[in-house]
């Protein structure tokens, strides 16, 4: 009776394995190579699925053959070093917090998410306590401001369109402003001011009032109060 080499079982084992050690993915265009033991890393998370309990013929491929995800690649950087060791470190000032927490969610990353949670909304949830700390420690304040003209409607004065906003100016500390706005905002009339320093300098490149509250609703701020004044140009001769 013939015995099998043991080298050779260990060999068709491996041979056997419907992933390789080394595997190569396209992350919406991006290009990560990273090993099969550090995508399923995570019980329970998508890349842990994808890779342990489907069949590596059922998954997407491109056209070069390798793995695709249809998401974000340049914020997968994060979420493969977040699976490699279960930490997360971002850049100072990183102003993807929101989306980088949507990503996790769709990888099905539950402690990445909790690490994720707006710092504003993590110091709001401290306690019960109203009096527990001052409430501008716990959030901190910007204030948005802006230059803009208006017509008047020809029968009723309330009929007011804005025809331009020529600059969106914003007031607050410099890493909350640096935070929310990221490079999207202008720095060049108040450049190197330290962190936690507070300038009324900074202005948005965008003009569109919109876009800067979405930023600021994102970033889970809550407006407490506002006015506003113009200057007027009338769309008939009175």
């Amino acid at each position: 009776m013939a015995l099998a080499d043991p080298a050779s079982c260990a060999k068709g084992s491996e041979d056997s394995s419907p992933f390789p050690d080394i595997i190569e993915l396209n992350v919406g265009g991006q290009v990560y190579i990273t090993r099969h033991p550090t995508l399923v890393s995570v019980p329970g998370s998508l890349l842990w699925e994808m890779f342990t309990q489907k069949n590596a013929r059922s998954l997407a491929r491109d056209s070069k053959g390798r793995f695709f995800v249809d998401r974000d690649g340049f914020l997968f950087r994060y979420i493969l070093d977040y699976m490699r060791d279960q930490q997360l470190v971002l850049p100072e000032h990183f102003p993807e917090r929101g989306r980088l927490q949507r990503e996790a969610e769709y990888f099905m990353l539950p402690e990445l998410v909790k690490l994720l949670v707006p710092k504003l909304s993590e110091q709001n949830s401290l306690g019960d306590d109203p009096c527990q700390s001052d409430p501008e420690e716990l959030a901190g304040f910007i204030t948005i401001g802006y230059r803009g003209s208006y017509t008047l409607g020809r029968d009723s004065q309330t009929d007011a369109k804005f025809r331009r906003v020529a600059r969106i100016m914003v007031c607050g500390k410099t890493s909350l402003a640096k935070e929310v706005f990221g490079d999207t905002l202008n720095e060049s009339r108040d450049p190197d001011r330290p962190p936690e320093r507070y300038t009324s300098r900074y202005y948005l490149k965008f003009t569109f009032l919109e876009q800067a509250f979405d930023k600021l609703a994102d970033a889970g701020f809550h407006m407490v109060a506002c006015n506003s004044t113009g200057t007027c140009a009338f769309a008939h001769e009175q």
